[in-house]
């Protein structure tokens, strides 16, 4: 009350200064249990995370296995990894009865083979019994188990974890159903082949990689071609073969999907699924490509124009030959033509200048 002017504009300005110190303090304050708050949850969804990565890769097992079992483990490098076929562990366990593995998740297959007694895998709802001298492929991308038979007193198997796009492509083929499916392996040719990769392993060089790679194709292709043998005898395969007979003789002209259906007496979809397992591609592409090599023939034996070799071989127009001409063998029919003639003439010249052997 007793404040001159200029006094109380100091008190007003000094009151006011404080106010704002403390607006600003409690601001501040606020704003660091705002990211006191917002670390904890960041943490509290890092340890989430992490939880479900440790539960979704979850692995428990039983190693009831005797002393002279192997397991051997390594690390692919780059030039690996561009392989078509690659593991990174293999091992032959001597399994008792206790033995027992379950996974929820490995980024690999899984390729068994028994030599005695006998093991149960199981994923999904398929449940199979490995016997002694049969083989089976396992997708590890999804929840599995295996172990030792009920009933047995042990299971010696060859494993190995393998994986690339070769793998993958052969999937189909040993998948037949989408199920799991042990395949009966004769002779020692597998057992072989699992020596071969164990045997690879600790090199680490080009030629280890290369010989790994046979191998790891050999045991797939021993599977498939087992798988193959088996069916070769049901009817589902004599249609499909007695299909692709009918394209090869019957390429020069007009085809569709229903002749062949009316002959084969089943639905679209399972005849194509059918004929891509068996021929490894579709009925309309297998076509095409037969058509192609007949007309590689024409355009190398002959002197017939690009437009007569397409129609020679089933094709509409010239311009839709070339196209898939051009696709399949990355040339015109023209440039092919010309490059054929010239490796051609090329050979016949190396023939008529060689030396003549010694008498």
């Amino acid at each position: 009350l007793f404040l001159s002017a200029i006094d109380r504009k100091i008190t007003i300005f000094l009151l006011l200064s404080i106010a704002s110190s403390f607006g600003k303090f409690h601001c501040q304050k606020s704003q660091f249990f705002c990211e006191k708050s917002t670390l904890a949850h960041k943490k509290q969804v890092r340890y989430t995370k992490n939880q479900k990565e440790r539960d979704r890769n979850m692995l428990t097992y039983n190693m009831d296995v005797d002393p002279e079992s192997i397991w051997k483990r390594t690390t692919p490098s780059e030039a690996e990894l561009a392989q078509p076929y690659y593991c990174t562990e293999a091992g032959l366990f001597h399994a008792q009865q206790r033995f027992s593995t379950a996974r929820t998740d490995k980024e690999s297959y899984l390729l068994f083979y028994t030599l005695r007694g006998a093991g149960l895998i199981e994923q999904g709802e398929s449940h199979v019994t490995l016997s002694t001298g049969q083989a089976l492929l396992l997708n590890c991308r999804t929840p599995q188990s295996y172990c030792t038979a009920p009933g047995q007193s042990c299971w010696n198997h060859y494993w190995v974890h393998l994986d690339g796009v070769g793998v993958a492509a052969m999937e189909p083929l040993l998948f037949p159903g989408k199920k799991l499916t042990p395949v009966q392996i004769t002779g020692v040719k597998m057992q072989e082949f699992f020596e071969t990769v164990l045997a690879q392993m600790e090199r680490g060089n080009v030629d280890s990689m290369v010989q790994t790679g046979l191998a790891l194709h050999g045991m797939l292709a021993l599977c498939a071609q087992s798988i193959l043998a088996e069916a070769e005898t049901t009817s589902a395969r004599q249609v499909i073969l007695q299909a692709a007979e009918t394209l090869r003789k019957n390429y020069q002209k007009e085809l569709s999907l229903a002749d062949l259906l009316a002959d084969a007496h089943m639905s679209k979809s399972y005849f194509l699924r059918l004929f891509r397992r068996y021929m490894g591609t579709t009925p309309y592409n297998y076509l095409v490509n037969f058509r192609i090599t007949q007309a590689k023939e024409l355009l190398v034996l002959t002197d017939h124009s690009v437009s007569e070799v397409a129609q020679s071989v089933g094709f509409g127009d010239a311009s839709n030959f070339s196209t898939r001409f051009a696709k399949a063998t990355g040339q015109s029919p023209l440039q092919y033509r010309k490059s054929a003639l010239k490796s051609a003439g090329a050979s016949e010249q190396d023939q008529r200048i060689s030396p003549a052997p010694p008498v």
